[in-house]
């Protein structure tokens, strides 16, 4: 099974490579106000650590680390990993443009423990990470295994519900429960920009709350605070509305849906 996970991940790795370039110029990352000073944080997570000056902080698939850059802005002491070459190779660029002090690794999330030493006082994820790893058990131990005790683990994530659904034609045609299987698809464009000149076979996951919660809870990290949320920060998917500023909506139901959930937990000391 890992050896397929490997042709997989060598496949999305591809495309996230390819995806860079596009991203960085894109509207939807707005490159050239983050560069002027905007914070890329969303009104979800923004608030969410507190007071993280002089804090080490531990970003997972961090893309080319405007999140990571804009916690390191506010003085926290960042390292910031994703497996594509291409953006890590950004995120340093950009780093060393601004001036900051944050440091950039080439790894996936699996064999981080073999190339990163340390503990941090925060690990950090949001938004589209969790679906690019199958098995979140394992997940769950490279998380523990960086924190502190007391250390926090923050994720804001799109809701497994709201993965549900075929954004094009409104329809329900993925699961909630997949035991594991991925679900495998040709793309073309990208969310930033779905008429870019990128292609290729993308592989992911989507993860019910309880695999992701249960195998956080079994590391002995504990629940401070869930969220759900409504609408989603980011304009990402087809046929959205902004609800609000900054709130994107989709779907006409004439109810609420979840579209993003937020998860802070502790280790135990």
């Amino acid at each position: 099974m890992e050896n397929q996970w490997q042709t997989y991940f060598e496949q999305n790795r591809k495309i996230w490579n390819d995806r860079v370039e596009t991203h960085l110029k894109s509207d939807f990352y707005d490159h050239t106000s983050f560069m002027a000073g905007k914070s890329s944080l969303t009104e979800i997570e923004a608030n969410a650590l507190g007071d993280v000056n002089g804090k080490t902080l531990l970003h997972l698939q961090c893309h080319f680390g405007q999140d990571s850059l804009s916690w390191a802005r506010q003085g926290a002491l960042v390292t910031g990993i994703d497996f594509s070459e291409n953006a890590i190779e950004t995120a340093k660029q950009i780093n060393d443009e601004l001036g900051l002090n944050a440091r950039f690794l080439n790894s996936d999330v699996y064999q981080l423990p073999e190339v990163l030493s340390g503990k941090f006082d925060i690990v950090f994820s949001t938004f589209g990470a969790i679906p690019w790893l199958p098995d979140l058990e394992k997940w769950a131990d490279v998380v523990s295994h960086f924190l502190k005790p007391g250390g926090i683990f923050y994720l804001a994530e799109f809701h497994p519900t709201f993965y549900l659904f075929n954004f094009e034609n409104h329809k329900v045609e993925y699961g909630y429960f997949t035991e594991g299987k991925p679900y495998s698809e040709e793309i073309s464009g990208t969310y930033a920009d779905r008429y870019a000149g990128v292609q290729g076979l993308e592989h992911f996951w989507n993860h019910s709350l309880s695999e992701v919660m249960s195998p956080l809870l079994k590391n002995g990290l504990q629940v401070l605070d869930f969220q759900e949320f409504d609408f989603s920060p980011y304009n990402c998917f087809p046929n959205m509305v902004e609800r609000e500023p900054g709130r994107f909506c989709w779907g006409n139901f004439g109810v609420r849906i979840p579209h993003i959930f937020s998860l802070k937990m502790q280790k135990r000391t």
